[in-house]
């Protein structure tokens, strides 16, 4: 890690002079009705592991940012670091800094409503703690998923066992397809979002004013222990009202805005109003940098119209599941007002400049947000940011081709870069010119041509360390936290390389593997399958799951061309072969597939049929590697 080039010590100060740093209203509502906290949020496994812990990020204490930060990341950084059990309003209380999401325990007549249980088991159950410790011993009668994404359901078995929840019929309520979301983001596309995963939240960066200071919706990822109970309540309508343990809620779904399957809370009772992650204190992204479906930023901004027109009236605080809450009608009216104009400026202005010819690289270097709206603090990039909004835009309506021929069909990033530097006079050359422009404070170009030079030749020494020098002064110049990240580790990665690489784990956590249903399964084998060296394996097998006395779900398979099909039911007496899967096999099913080929030699896989056919066809599935490569070829 090295210093802040003088370019970028410049930058800072004149972000510095455009930020309005003495408006703390934030800080006063972030901490607003604090009750208590553990030191340094810091909570272990039950083996000892560091679970959680903000005892790393102590150097945000200070109020000045260094030369490292991005002065408005540096705010963002430190109100993120903010812990503890808040009071929201009567009856509504936040456990917010001991994930990346908030946990909200709602109290009943009874007993407790839990909004989203966070990521891990031992988060939810350490907030769940921490709410008893000042507030008494209540039973869990609601959990409530406001959408599929893992950090706000992954931890329920910490509030709630399965017994509990079908003894007691505790209702678990979520959006309609939830469970199909859950499952479709993670199971196929699993592998990628992981890798990815690591540069967007910077998972395995140092903390340090030189590393990790913030994800932007909230300070890092923590770890723990799988912990998903599917939902037995969906909300289907566009509005439902249902009482609760004797609460009033009212549920609008939000399905196509942040999440696929997303809803939000309005309390008329409490005169509350929960936002589920649909607006936030950032500009949020359209596309995370992960990877996942386009959002609709015209669908987000509709729903968000909706609240303020329906809900934000009647209420009296506005919460969420990620950052603090706001209240009084002013400033719960700019907000909510300020989120919705955010997504619907971001979209109209990206279709606008569209018309005219632009493309997404120069619509987002053209689009400029309205003064008074980038002055807000919630609308600042700490999460998203405009240009990535942006191509996120373009590509929901346009797909990733730009209309110029040009580049319809370039060649692969290798391939190209060959042959740029046989026109640019060799890789020593570039790299001499690139130094000169790194002095000159010209980092996104000495990244963008030195890619060239590594591509061409990934031991290139002094290629890869001058990009990583450039990499590092985005990544400390960049406001969005994901960016910083991203620019951090891809400089570790090209001075270092990357990890070792690492058996690839489940593409879904533990505890959705007993819950995976055999269809989803089919659909993950199929895409490890090596097409060319299936393409001459024509095959029927039936698929059986069962719980280990009788089947549960059958599929009949068909693998034609390298492509594998299935439908419900048998073929019948035409299979070429019968396969019996127990569920509790499922983890070796979607680990190894050279696990596989020893099971079936072994015996120990229960097969009826062509034993020849099959044992061929487990050796065409591939094993993913989980590390690989993204800042080189």
């Amino acid at each position: 890690m090295k210093p802040a080039h003088a370019q970028t010590q410049a930058a800072q100060l004149r972000a510095l002079d455009e930020l309005n740093m003495a408006d703390t209203r934030d800080f006063d509502d972030a901490q607003r009705g604090f009750i208590g906290t553990l030191p340094d949020a810091h909570f272990e496994t039950a083996s000892g592991q560091v679970a959680w812990t903000l005892r790393e990020h102590a150097f945000l204490q200070q109020d000045a940012p260094p030369a490292t930060v991005h002065p408005s990341l540096w705010r963002m950084s430190r109100l993120n670091a903010i812990h503890g059990l808040f009071r929201v309003t009567d009856r509504i209380y936040q456990v917010r800094g001991f994930c990346l999401a908030n946990i909200t325990f709602i109290e009943g007549d009874t007993g407790l409503i839990v909004i989203d249980p966070l990521t891990f088991v031992e988060h939810a159950q350490a907030a769940l703690a921490l709410y008893k410790a000042h507030r008494g011993d209540r039973p869990v009668r609601a959990i409530v998923y406001t959408h599929s994404h893992r950090d706000h359901y992954g931890g329920a078995r910490g509030v709630a066992t399965l017994a509990q929840v079908h003894n007691e019929k505790i209702p678990v309520i979520a959006p309609a397809g939830f469970t199909e979301e859950a499952f479709s983001e993670t199971i196929l596309a699993g592998v990628p979002m992981r890798r990815r995963s690591l540069f967007q939240f910077g998972t395995t960066l140092a903390a340090g004013p030189m590393g990790h200071v913030d994800s932007g919706l909230g300070k890092a990822v923590g770890r723990g222990s799988d912990g998903f109970i599917p939902p037995n309540w969906l909300i289907s309508q566009p509005e439902e009202r249902h009482v609760i343990d004797g609460i009033d809620v009212v549920f609008q779904l939000t399905p196509g805005t942040e999440a696929p399957a997303e809803m939000n809370l309005f309390l008329p009772g409490l005169r509350a109003l929960n936002l589920a992650e649909n607006a936030c204190h950032t500009m949020h992204n359209l596309c995370p940098l992960r990877g996942a479906k386009t959002r609709d930023a015209l669908v987000w901004s509709r729903y968000l119209d909706e609240a303020l027109d329906s809900y934000v009236p009647q209420v009296d605080v506005v919460y969420a599941q990620h950052h603090w809450p706001v209240w009084g009608q002013p400033r719960m009216r700019e907000f909510v007002a300020g989120q919705r104009d955010l997504y619907r400026y971001l979209h109209d202005q990206t279709l606008r400049l569209m018309s005219h010819g632009l493309t997404p690289a120069e619509i987002g270097e053209t689009l400029l947000m309205p003064n008074d709206l980038s002055r807000q603090w919630f609308a600042r990039g700490y999460y998203g940011a405009v240009a990535h909004n942006v191509a996120a835009i373009y590509a929901h309506y346009m797909g990733p081709y730009d209309g110029n021929p040009a580049h319809l069909h370039p060649l692969p990033p290798d391939a190209a870069a060959v042959r740029y530097l046989q026109y640019m006079g060799g890789a020593d050359a570039v790299v001499q010119r690139a130094q000169h422009d790194f002095e000159a404070g010209e980092f996104r170009w000495v990244v963008e041509v030195l890619q060239h030079v590594i591509f061409a030749d990934p031991t290139h020494r002094p290629a890869r360390e001058l990009a990583a020098d450039a990499m590092e002064q985005l990544g400390y110049q960049s406001e969005s936290a994901t960016w910083r990240n991203a620019y951090l580790l891809a400089a570790r990665e090209l001075r270092n390389g990357r990890a070792a690489s690492t058996p690839a784990s489940l593409p879904i956590g533990s505890d959705m593997v007993g819950l995976l249903p055999l269809n989803r399964f089919l659909e993950f084998l199929a895409i490890r399958i090596n097409g060319l060296q299936a393409q001459s394996l024509q095959a029927r097998f039936d698929w059986q799951l069962t719980d280990g006395h009788s089947t549960t779900e059958a599929q009949k398979v068909t693998l034609s061309h390298g492509a594998l099909h299935h439908l419900p039911g048998s073929h019948g007496s035409s299979a070429d072969a019968v396969v019996r899967i127990q569920r509790a096999q499922l983890p070796l099913w979607l680990g190894d597939p050279a696990a596989l080929v020893t099971a079936l030699d072994a015996g120990t896989l229960e097969l009826q049929g062509n034993r020849d056919l099959f044992r061929q066809f487990l050796q065409t599935l591939e094993q993913f590697d989980p590390m690989f490569n993204v800042v080189e070829p």
